[in-house]
Parts: C-alpha cells; sequence; structure tokens
C-alpha cells in the first residue's frame, strides 16, 4: 500500500510517496497564499491507504477530504525520523527552512533527543537570507555563490531582519565590497545556528536538511563554525527539503507495519 509524506512549509510543499520501504515519487511546488490548491495539484493522480502531514499546514491537510486517512506528526519527529533514514550515522540535524531554524540532536536508535527552535522571527531562518538578497537585488538561489566572493566579512552585529538591512545599507555606504557584506551576513546565521546546535549538544556527524542546503556559502560557513568536514562528518543530502516529508512517509509506513 502507497504512504504519502505531506510537508507543507512557508515556502514550499513536498510529497513523497512509499510502497514497502521505497521512494516511488517525489513532488514538489511552492506554497503560495493558497496551499490547499497547490497540495491538491500535487497529489493530482496519486492514489494511497494513509498520509501523514507534517509542517506549518500539516492541520489543512486534515481537514481535506483527500479519500483516504491522514494522521499528523511534528516537524521535529518528521526531520529527525528523514535524517536518520537517510544517515543512520548521523548524530545531529540542523533544519534551516523558510520561516524557522530546527537543532536536534539524535540518539543512536535514530529517536529525537534534545531540540530547539527558532520560529518567533525571520533571524537566523532563510527567510532572512531572502530578504537580504533583495537588497542586492540577486536572486536567493545565487546569493550564496555571490556571498563566497567575499574574503573579509564585516560583522553584522544585528539578527533583526530589519536592521540588518539597515546596517548592510550603512556598510555599503562606507565602501565595503557588497561581496563581503553578503559574506557577513551569511556569517551572522552561521554563528547563530551553531550557537543553538552547542545548545542540543551537538555530536557529529552533523546532516544539513532543509532548503537553506542548497546554499553553498551556508555549507561551507557551517563547517568553519561546527569543525565538521563536508562529506565526512557534515552530510547533505541531494534533496535537503525533501527530508520532511520524507520522514512523514517512513513514520506513516510504521504506523501500517503496527
Amino acid at each position: 500500500m502507497t504512504v504519502l509524506g505531506i510537508d507543507i512549509g512557508s515556502r514550499s510543499i513536498e510529497v513523497v510517496a512509499m510502497d514497502q520501504g521505497k521512494v516511488v515519487e517525489k513532488r514538489q511546488a511552492p506554497t503560495t497564499f493558497n496551499p490547499v490548491a497547490q497540495l491538491l495539484a500535487l497529489l493530482d493522480g496519486l492514489d494511497a491507504g494513509l498520509a501523514v502531514a507534517t509542517g506549518y499546514g500539516r492541520k489543512l491537510v486534515q481537514d481535506l477530504d483527500l479519500g483516504f486517512p491522514v494522521e499528523t506528526i511534528t516537524e521535529i519527529k518528521a526531520h529527525g525520523l528523514g535524517a536518520h533514514h537517510l544517515f543512520p550515522a548521523g548524530r545531529t540535524v540542523l533544519d534551516i527552512g523558510g520561516q524557522d531554524t530546527k537543532a536536534l540532536s539524535l540518539l543512536p536508535s535514530g529517536r529525537v533527543g534534545k531540540f530547539e527552535m527558532n520560529d518567533r522571527c525571520a533571524a537566523g531562518t532563510g527567510k532572512f537570507l531572502e530578504y537580504t538578497a533583495q537588497i542586492f537585488q540577486i536572486p536567493v538561489r545565487d546569493f550564496g555563490a555571490y556571498a563566497l566572493g567575499g574574503d573579509k566579512p564585516p560583522i553584522i552585529n544585528s539578527m533583526c531582519t530589519v536592521f540588518a538591512e539597515t546596517e548592510a545599507t550603512s556598510l555599503m555606504a562606507q565602501g565595503v565590497r557588497p561581496e563581503n557584506i553578503a559574506l557577513g551576513l551569511h556569517l551572522s546565521i552561521a554563528r547563530r545556528t551553531a550557537n543553538m546546535l552547542s545548545r542540543v549538544g551537538l555530536v557529529l556527524p552533523l546532516i544539513f536538511v532543509g532548503g537553506v542546503a542548497h546554499n553553498p556559502c551556508m555549507r561551507q560557513l557551517l563547517s568553519e563554525q561546527t569543525g565538521a568536514v563536508i562529506g565526512e562528518t557534515l552530510f547533505i543530502p541531494e534533496e535537503p527539503d525533501m527530508t520532511g516529508a520524507l520522514g512523514a512517509a517512513l513514520w506513516g509506513e510504521s504506523l501500517e507495519a503496527s
């Protein structure tokens, strides 16, 4: 029987279909301001015996008449399950998404130990990068590569998105190279993130998931801040934004088996 994992985040929706332990389909679309319509379009042609939803919009899924039962799990649990499935040796997980950042420690069994979550403002999230990329008039997908062109990052003291913009604008007026300012903005997130990881008891290997894991500058800075080596003690999935949906699908399979 096919089981669906559905992750409705603030920026994107991911769907993973699993059958007998194997991923048979993966789909993704922007959330937009009409997540229900986006989800229904993603589910077109998919049949399932059970779905498990996670993310900000998981309650929305339960209210829909999809023709099959829908369970929900927290984002913490979904990302822990997905990350452990992809990299069983991993002991800490970092998820930087569009609106929140999560750090969690994994027990050897894959269960979540401690966790921290920043969801009170955009500081340290993908939204912060998206907003600051607009200052440079650069698409956020290219912002990381642009920041890697810097070599002397200034210290960005403010993590408030609005104040950080003011600080970046002031640095530009002082003649600081834009690439260095972009690198400084990335570094401010990396340092904040490293502190979160320390509070949950960072143990390597570290698994970096979520949409911001696509950003090459954040990968490099996270490696420098934590001492983890990319590919050896810092694991990054090929599709890091699919991890939550994968974890939800895995939870659905476990429910079916029990």
